[in-house]
């Protein structure tokens, strides 16, 4: 996603009143430092947890530890849980979540590409699975680009 794009989100939080925090895995702290990349972001962006070791899902963000011992971090709710940890942690209005595995190899049961995107916002949440092509730069890129458009569709 281009500048362009991503200041446009900014203004789309920035005209709804809305704020946003970032909680991340695979993309490791990439999601928050592309939304910061864009001049004017400090009018919206609270901040990001970079939660990359599965145990600090749960201490920092508040992730079930239950969920994660049945599943492990390359889940659903695991995403959604996140988003709804950034939005505490940092008093956002919109939280923004990815974890999955970028590669080169499989891990947790999954092949590499397997992402979930998720945002939390009041009164809910959206959800996105993507199924990433490439190497490992290509599948974070890919999992940043698609937070960014899960964002833009929850504000449309």
């Amino acid at each position: 996603m281009d500048d362009v794009a991503v200041a446009a989100i900014i203004d789309k939080l920035a005209g709804a009143g809305w704020t946003i925090a970032t909680a991340e895995s695979l993309t490791g702290g990439g999601l928050v430092s592309r939304l910061v990349d864009v001049p004017g972001a400090s009018r919206v962006v609270r901040g990001g947890a970079c939660t990359y070791a599965v145990d600090t899902k749960a201490s920092v963000l508040g992730v079930s530890e239950r969920r994660l011992a049945q599943t492990g971090p390359v889940d659903r709710e695991v995403a959604i849980e996140m988003a709804q940890g950034a939005r505490t942690l940092f008093g956002a209005t919109l939280g923004v979540a990815t974890t999955g595995v970028a590669g080169p190899g499989a891990s947790d049961g999954f092949p590499a590409g397997t992402v979930h995107v998720a945002c939390a916002y009041p009164g809910g949440h959206a959800h996105r699975l993507l199924r990433l092509e490439g190497d490992r730069a290509a599948v974070r890129r890919g999992a940043i680009d698609a937070a960014l458009r899960l964002v833009r569709d929850v504000l449309d």
